[in-house]
């Protein structure tokens, strides 16, 4: 039975796209599985009393330098979105519903909604640009509202976020192997090596 390493994300934090970028080559070099699972960061926040860096002014400016640093390390593209922070909430729930009701597109709907928010930054908290977003990319916008309002989605994405803090998440990425818990897309080494030895 292939390893598993659990990736547990939100498309609003740059570091989980940086993260996004390389599990493919944890996954080649391990033979892993990466088990993506859709969380809400905002809700992870505010029940571990955790926040975003960006909130501390000094950690911020640091961090842009950073993102760019392991970006360039990685040779992916990152634009830092300049509509920052955006409230994921919708788009979480469109990852959940997609995972749940239509597993063909989940990864494409995740690459599409990665590269929205940090390669070609668009404003995915406002409902036209969204939808332009998800028209281009060949989902049905409409179909998508719809999905995203369902009861059972929105229970599921909130059960996920629960379940992730009852686990010691406390922010993005997070990736466990087996209980072993990391924490960081530059903890993604260690990731490898859990990964090797399981």
């Amino acid at each position: 039975m292939p390893k598993t390493i659990e990736f547990w994300f939100d498309f609003g934090s740059p570091t989980t796209y940086l993260a996004h970028t390389q599990l493919p080559k944890v996954a080649a070099d391990t033979g892993a599985r990466i088990h993506y699972m859709p969380m809400l960061l905002g809700g992870v926040f505010k029940a571990t009393g955790n926040q975003s860096p960006v909130m501390v002014p000094a950690k911020g400016r640091w961090m842009g330098g950073d993102l760019a640093r392991f970006a360039r390390r990685y040779g992916v593209p990152f634009t830092f979105n300049p509509h920052f922070p955006i409230n994921t909430l919708t788009l979480m729930r469109g990852a959940v519903g997609l995972q749940m009701r239509q597993p063909d597109a989940f990864m494409r709907y995740v690459d599409t909604m990665f590269r929205a928010m940090w390669i070609e930054p668009a404003n995915l908290g406002d409902v036209a640009v969204l939808a332009a977003t998800l028209t281009t990319a060949g989902f049905d916008a409409a179909a998508f509202q719809t999905l995203v309002g369902d009861a059972e989605i929105k229970a599921k994405l909130i059960a996920n976020t629960e379940a992730a803090v009852a686990r010691g998440v406390f922010g993005a990425p997070t990736c466990f192997v087996g209980d072993e818990m990391f924490f960081g897309q530059d903890r993604l080494d260690f990731v490898r090596e859990a990964a090797r030895a399981a």
